[in-house]
């Protein structure tokens, strides 16, 4: 059994179908009208890749192999997937239930599949350590999850319920690699990782241990502040679904009028909650609603989402961290320093394939 890490686009863009579908693509493109079974193996994927683009370097088109080659002829039934999420904190989870299949008449782009039978969809990524979600960060399409154990640590993870990890795993070493392509190809030549969302990890997992419970709302009291709202922030205790009330001006007489319910646990909400924060709305005759909710939305509210724009904004674990950045130089010292961040450069990533 293996752990294969794929992805639904360099935007995401194959998400919905992936899950409609219960299947993941290879959307690569040039191969669209290639039976990839018909190469036989890695040096056939990579005479083929040769074939199509002429122009483009060896190295290039040796990574290029190295991806598409597992996924055709190493991928079997029974291993399971990971599939980070583009648009919000959240990774999916799925076991394999058939392998590499060609589908002359499919759409264009989706001619190239596997079977999957998706177990979560919506695991938060503050459920995982470090070390994992830097494995998860690897700037490919396709590749087979080796390092730290990840395979039988996720298996763990499931039959617990996926429940959040035990903090203190350390990153892993350089030399550790995870494996594009079965072992008797040749390794990629160069793997990168996405530094900017192994960053923001970091910065979430701080967020989340330094506010939890009634600290959450604390912190979204003073990013609303910062953003020029006045604010009123209920009490520890049970608050009747009411955490923060905002509204501009200096004494909050200005509209919008904002009622504010922040939820910090790591399980997606469902649709009850966001419902219920309507009524509240119209209780205290607030314009606009917000719902943070740390661990993100069923899919149940993130279909209405459009629905809600002009009415209620929702904010998860990603969106809080953006606003949170967005006003650090505005916010007060005390709190910075909960929150110690400095700004640095470093070079952009290549492209995703």
């Amino acid at each position: 059994m293996a752990l294969w890490l794929i992805r639904a686009g360099k935007y995401g863009e194959h998400e919905q179908r992936f899950f409609a579908d219960s299947a993941c693509y290879l959307t690569w493109e040039g191969t669209e009208d290639r039976d990839l079974h018909q190469a036989k193996d890695y040096e056939g994927i990579k005479a083929l890749l040769t074939e199509l683009y002429p122009d483009e370097k060896p190295k290039t088109r040796i990574n290029w192999a190295s991806q598409i080659a597992p996924f055709v002829f190493d991928i079997q039934p029974g291993d399971w997937v990971v599939m980070p999420h583009k648009h919000k904190p959240a990774i999916a989870f799925g076991e394999v239930t058939k392998g590499y299949a060609f589908e002359a008449k499919a759409d264009q782009t989706y001619r190239h599949s596997i079977q999957v039978k998706w177990l979560n969809t919506d695991v938060p990524r503050s459920a995982f350590s470090q070390d994992l979600l830097y494995s998860f960060g690897a700037f490919m399409t396709v590749c087979r999850m080796a390092r730290n154990d990840a395979e039988a640590r996720v298996r763990a993870m499931a039959k617990a319920g996926w429940k959040a990890q035990a903090p203190g795993a350390v990153a892993p070493t350089p030399g550790q690699k995870n494996k594009p392509a079965s072992s008797d190809q040749p390794p990629v030549i160069e793997e990168h990782f996405d530094v900017e969302r192994s960053a923001r990890d970091q910065i979430t997992k701080l967020v989340l241990a330094r506010f939890k419970g009634h600290g959450m709302a604390e912190l979204v009291g003073a990013i609303l502040r910062a953003q020029g709202f006045s604010t009123h922030i209920s009490p520890p205790g049970p608050d009747g679904g009411i955490d923060i009330l905002a509204a501009p001006g200096t004494f909050g007489f200005s509209e919008p009028r904002i009622c504010v319910q922040v939820k910090s646990q790591q399980n997606p909400i469902e649709r009850t909650v966001l419902d219920a924060l309507g009524g509240v709305m119209k209780k205290v005759s607030a314009t606009h609603g917000l719902l943070v909710c740390w661990g993100g939305f069923k899919s149940s509210i993130d279909r209405d989402e459009t629905q809600q724009f002009f009415h209620v904004r929702l904010w998860d674990a990603d969106d809080l961290v953006d606003e949170l950045l967005r006003v650090y130089d505005k916010l007060d010292a005390d709190l910075r320093a909960l929150i110690p961040l400095k700004r640095v450069w470093t070079l952009a990533a290549p492209d995703e394939a």
